[in-house]
């Protein structure tokens, strides 16, 4: 793609509403991703910019709506740091495919295996994750008491592994992962036991997973308005046990409206969209973030 590429980087660029252009030095960050159409994610991180005087533009680099395929990922993120972006944030199906690109990645996403941020510094691309730490934090401001002793995880792609090495390093006993690809839980469960010991566990049969689980989290796009439906069937959850679901667009997913009808403690996609973009726009700007002013911009986003 090449040179085309990077023209059409710095067109939308141009276009884009209160646009930074690719000439002017005000930051400039797009999302990479499919299906992404619906997210609040660029409004979140404009108006905190607007609010802390930052010239700032957030594009949405959809995939789909620009009829690119998968391959075209590295592509696009060297097309991005030519362009001068200062960074991209990533999202699925890309925050696995997008490591081998990079020249160097954080702590964390190399613990992880994903990245959800890529920030261009000294000619390097940097691969950082801040799924992980936005899911702990919501759930330790929401979900305080909820029982740890055993979770049963449905994704094991680029957000389940950061929602699992969260969970692991929040306390949880027994993590049963599982996904529609076995060897993709496999690989999870080999992975985060190599960090946690054997209290990570692929787990095939998935009624079985639910039934032992004290809690249960949704980390696969199955809730999306462009994936509706439920990871499982629902008839197999109790009053007793937690739900959380990563999903945050419609922030109540079909799992969640379930899940409170039969008396179960929910947790929405929300507070994890909300604080991943914190830590992002942190690692983008170099400036501290606010985030009740972010939880107000995401509302103000919808």
């Amino acid at each position: 793609m090449g040179d085309s590429l990077v023209d059409l980087l710095c067109r939308l660029a141009d276009e884009h509403k209160g646009a930074a252009s690719c000439d002017s030095e005000k930051v400039v960050i797009g999302l990479v991703g499919r299906g992404i159409q619906s997210s609040r994610t660029p409004g979140m991180h404009e108006r905190e910019a607007r609010r802390l005087g930052i010239g700032y533009s957030y594009l949405l680099l959809d995939f789909d709506r620009l009829g690119f395929p998968d391959a075209a990922i590295g592509d696009l993120i060297a097309a991005a740091q030519i362009a001068g972006f200062q960074g991209l944030n990533v999202t699925h199906p890309f925050k696995q495919a997008v490591i081998p690109v990079l020249d160097a990645l954080s702590p964390e996403a190399r613990a992880i295996g994903a990245v959800n941020t890529i920030v261009f510094a000294g000619g390097r691309k940097e691969g950082h994750n801040t799924d992980g730490w936005g899911f702990a934090e919501s759930f330790r401001e929401a979900m305080t008491g909820a029982s740890m002793g055993s979770v049963a995880m449905f994704g094991a792609g680029g957000a389940g592994a950061a929602v699992a090495n969260a969970l692991m390093e929040m306390g949880v006993g027994r993590l049963f992962v599982v996904d529609s690809q076995p060897d993709r839980a496999s690989d999870l469960a080999s992975r985060m036991g190599a960090l946690f010991g054997g209290r990570v566990e692929a787990w095939p049969d998935l009624a079985a997973a639910v039934r032992m689980a004290n809690g249960i989290v949704n980390t696969t796009p199955v809730g999306m308005a462009k994936y509706p439906g439920t990871p499982f069937d629902t008839a197999l959850l109790t009053a007793e046990k937690w739900v959380a679901d990563i999903v945050y667009f419609p922030m109540e997913t079909e799992l969640l409206i379930a899940a409170r009808k039969i008396g179960c403690r929910t947790l929405p996609g929300i507070g994890m969209a909300i604080y991943q973009a914190v830590r992002a726009f942190e690692l983008f700007t170099g400036r501290k973030a606010d985030r009740r002013a972010m939880a107000d911009h995401f509302e103000a986003a919808a």
